[in-house]
């Protein structure tokens, strides 16, 4: 065997697999939905003007998409091809928003038909205020708490450094007559 046929052997081999290689992707491509050639003839839905409005994006932003994604209804629908749910209820904001609704209006709506859970952020009053106030003050509470012990652990560092003959303040030690000459004297020299 000489140079010249094994290489066209290795070629011829290399070639061998690839070919299966590709084989086998156009098989994964054909059962991957991202990939089918058939989705490319298939009818897309029309953009109406007022899918993009800003106004109806502001309402969707608000509200929860039930489809079980928690993602707001305009996300899952710019986002999620596959769900039939948000592009249902954006037809119900357009439809509202069409009928003259405002935007708190149309929200209303949807929470007396899906109940609070369809808000991305409750409502603050009654009971949900709690929601947002107890997390502010817990942080307080454990933050004065650390202080207060770590400060107490300072002061019993430094009381436990201060020598024993030295007596605290306010403690009521009578001085010695000697004691209490230098101290008057002390206390002359520095007003004087």
């Amino acid at each position: 065997m000489n140079r010249r046929d094994l290489l066209l052997g290795t070629i011829g081999a290399f070639a061998t697999t690839q070919a299966a290689r590709q084989d086998t992707s156009q098989a994964v491509g054909a059962a991957d939905p991202l990939r089918d050639p058939t989705v490319a003839g298939m009818r897309r839905a029309v953009v109406a003007p007022l899918d993009n409005d800003e106004a109806i994006k502001t309402i969707e932003r608000r509200l929860k998409c039930t489809c079980g994604c928690n993602l707001d209804i305009f996300t899952c629908r710019t986002t999620d091809f596959t769900c039939t749910v948000s592009p249902a209820l954006h037809r119900e904001v357009v439809a509202l928003y069409e009928d003259g609704k405002t935007a708190d209006q149309i929200v209303d709506a949807f929470v007396a038909e899906h109940g609070e859970a369809i808000l991305l952020k409750p409502r603050a009053e009654g009971f949900n205020v709690l929601g947002y106030v107890l997390p502010g003050v817990l942080v307080f509470l454990t933050a004065a708490t650390i202080g207060f012990v770590l400060l107490r652990r300072h002061r019993a560092r430094v009381l436990a450094t201060v020598p024993a003959a030295v007596p605290a303040a306010g403690t009521g030690v009578a001085l010695s007559p000697e004691e209490r000459d230098r101290l008057d004297q002390a206390l002359a020299e520095l007003e004087s």
